[in-house]
């Protein structure tokens, strides 16, 4: 008995949003200080004398350093992200990541120094790291087969859904009184996730990898509505495999293996290209800096733009979800590559020759292409399997 669409309970939906929130938080924090620069940094203008200051003097540079922390803390708790779930559970994992988003965020929120605001958003980083590596494998291993892949997406929803949530929230306190509201807000989200944390289950196949049967059928019932499992059940297991082997989902492969085997190596390729490409394409530097880019060509109008751009964003995550299934996921990602390319280069051209209008069509139409690309995260998880 494989539990489908309608075997999903209510309860099993609240513990996917309580796992979204992990992804929102990544997002939220992707451009948690992109509204709020001009308020959180001095720049020339020396801060008064307090406890804590209204804002924190820095040049662009030191600010973008700041931002990029972020990332360092996201490879740390992105390495380490198999060992504290392996030990603790996928619940115990994203615990984990609650406790670092909330002291990362309130510690950014209480700074007065450039080195606690790096110390904070690298814990932020750290944080997302282990919670974007393990929220989608939690996802998929309480989803019921036939709607697995329309679950799927809820990461890449929570991901642009929390970007967009910064941008409207840092529009009402970019000020130097209320900036560090945004990053209370977050903190608060955080301790909400933690203390939610005690109704949410384990998943059932992380219970079932540890010999703890009892507790899985429990967790079974409870999200899947089913009183008798099938001993075959495994979420992680594509339909039509074969269900001798349903422990072939919780093998780990170690780094000396994945580099070893040639049955790894095209695989391997495929997921690095793609999120090399992801990385490379530019998409953060709109997310990080479009306010202080647009700003300058569109004087009062950059953080309204910058808004939009999030919005643009969250809408276009969900074409590409017909689309693939239309074009396929090689084509999608060729056309979306195409015009991604070309929308850069215009935009480098209107920015370069103070092209208003062109900047703002250009930026907004690469942020189209890039998120037509989100199936590159679907893509990812067929190359892994070696499809």
């Amino acid at each position: 008995m494989q539990p489908d669409s309608t075997s999903f309970t209510l309860y099993g939906w609240l513990v996917c949003l309580w796992i979204v929130l992990t992804p929102f938080q990544y997002g939220y924090h992707i451009s948690a200080l992109n509204q709020i620069q001009a308020a959180l940094t001095c720049n020339d203008e020396p801060p008064a004398f307090e406890s804590i200051p209204s804002c924190i003097q820095m040049s662009d540079v030191t600010f973008s350093l700041v931002t990029s922390v972020f990332t360092i803390g996201g490879l740390a708790g992105s390495s380490i992200a198999n060992l504290i779930t392996d030990a603790r559970g996928r619940k115990g994992a994203l615990r984990v990541c609650a406790i670092l988003m909330t002291l990362g965020a309130a510690l950014m929120g209480v700074s007065g120094s450039v080195l606690l605001l790096m110390v904070g958003r690298f814990l932020l980083g750290a944080g997302s790291g282990i919670g974007i590596c393990v929220g989608p494998i939690f996802i998929a291993e309480i989803a019921p087969a036939r709607i697995r892949g329309a679950l799927g997406i809820l990461t890449q929803v929570g991901v642009v859904l929390g970007i967009m949530t910064t941008q409207i929230i840092g529009m009402q306190f970019a000020t130097r009184s209320q900036w560090r509201y945004v990053l209370f807000v977050s903190a608060a989200l955080g301790v909400a996730q933690f203390l939610l944390s005690s109704v949410i289950t384990e998943s059932p196949a992380w219970l079932a990898a540890r010999g703890r049967l009892e507790e899985k059928k429990a967790v079974v019932q409870r999200i899947w509505g089913i009183k008798e499992p099938a001993s075959a059940i495994e979420p992680l297991l594509e339909e039509g495999l074969e269900p001798e082997r349903p422990e072939a989902s919780n093998e780990n492969v170690t780094i000396p293996q994945l580099f070893g085997p040639r049955e790894y190596k095209k695989p391997l390729a495929i997921v690095c290209f793609a999120m090399l490409a992801q990385q490379i394409s530019g998409v953060n530097a709109v997310l990080y800096y479009s306010n202080e880019i647009l700003s300058k060509s569109l004087p009062g109008l950059g953080p309204y733009l910058s808004l939009g751009i999030t919005i643009v964003n969250v809408i276009m995550t969900f074409p590409a979800i017909i689309l693939v299934e239309r074009m396929g996921r090689k084509p999608l990602l060729t056309l979306s590559a195409v015009g991604s390319i070309s929308s850069l280069f215009l935009l480098g051209y209107g920015l370069n020759s103070g092209s208003v209008t062109l900047s703002s069509i250009t930026i907004v139409s690469f942020i189209i292409w890039i998120r037509t690309a989100s199936v590159r995260d679907d893509f990812r998880s067929l190359a892994a399997k070696g499809k």
